[in-house]
């Protein structure tokens, strides 16, 4: 029996050095990172609200961590070619740096998509979401969504719509299938361009970041509909949301934020997601993210992958509600 204990004792005490090893290990790697310069990999090009929001934190950070932050924008590929390019680097100091809605639906858009988001992206920090909206021309006689819905139902055909194309593009076919409604769609090339139509009245609603309409608003050409959440945005505060209209399956929102490599330990992600969160709780950082669009919604791991998790169910429920199966 004794013999039997020392055994079982002798092995716990092997599991439990281990243990000690692994957590000393993950302990030095958090104590010793960053040992190189950090890239910071867009799926946008340069000028854009997440180029801008990563420069403005990069800045900061390079002084925080003494080493150089580099941007790298790889735009094109329906962000494909920027979350494989982030993917395939298995470096620890490569990050994807974007909004959630540049891949939430590539499982049901791509064949032989080349990336799992689940399995291969690491959550880190949860920085802000883009104002989205729902946009239409001045001209137009609906005030509100429930206008707009009566308006498209009574003239079945005869209007257009554009959205940016990804997540809320989607969410926006499944608000036509709930409602019964027939919107033709018109596909662009570059999204910033249709707000131009939508000023002309050729399209007759737009789903899209604030900032992209901002232009035509004060013009006095185009007027807001909703905020695309839950709740308003201090952008427009006059603007109610989505829900607040009693449209949730419209809200799309697209939250910015900064993935590592799955494999990173998390003691690491949590260091850090703490420094981006140091420098976004600065209300001149904040002052100048608004300015880009974005409305604050600062997380850490935990609660960036909790959201992550909703919209991905979200997704999978509009897919079912319109044939769309997993791919």
């Amino acid at each position: 029996m004794r013999r039997l204990l020392g055994a079982v004792f002798a092995a716990l005490l092997v599991t439990m050095q281990g243990g000690f090893a692994s957590l000393a290990q993950a302990q030095g790697a958090t104590k010793s990172w960053p040992q190189r310069a950090v890239r910071f990999i867009l799926p946008f090009g340069a000028g854009s609200s997440t180029d801008i929001i990563a420069r403005i934190l990069g800045d900061r950070l390079q002084a925080k961590w003494g080493k150089p932050v580099v941007v790298e924008n790889r735009p094109g590929g329906d962000g494909i070619l920027s979350i494989t390019s982030f993917i395939s680097s298995a470096d620890d100091h490569v990050f994807f740096f974007g909004p959630t809605s540049v891949y939430l639906v590539h499982p049901y858009t791509h064949d032989k998509l080349p990336y799992d988001a689940t399995r291969d992206m690491g959550p880190i920090v949860r920085l802000s979401k883009t104002v989205l909206v729902q946009a239409v021309p001045a001209s137009l006689s609906a005030n509100n969504l429930k206008e707009f819905v009566e308006l498209a139902r009574a003239n079945p055909g005869k209007m257009n719509f554009g959205m940016t194309p990804g997540f809320q593009e989607f969410v926006f076919e499944g608000f036509l299938r709930e409602q019964l409604l027939s919107v033709s769609k018109i596909p662009y090339r570059d999204i910033v361009q249709a707000s131009t139509d939508l000023a002309e009245n050729r399209i007759q609603i737009l789903g899209v970041a604030y900032q992209v309409v901002l232009p035509q608003l004060q013009a006095g050409k185009v007027k807001l509909l909703a905020i695309s959440d839950r709740v308003r945005s201090d952008l427009s505060p006059e603007t109610p949301s989505v829900v607040e209209q009693g449209f949730p399956t419209l809200e799309s929102v697209s939250m910015v934020g900064v993935y590592g490599q799955s494999s990173m330990p998390l003691a690491l992600r949590k260091q850090i997601a703490a420094d981006f969160l140091s420098l976004v709780a600065d209300p001149a950082i904040v002052s100048r993210m608004k300015a880009a669009g974005q409305g604050m919604d600062p997380g850490g791991p935990e609660e960036f992958a909790a959201s992550i998790a909703e919209q991905h169910a979200q997704v999978a429920g509009i897919a079912k509600q319109l044939g769309i199966p997993r791919r």
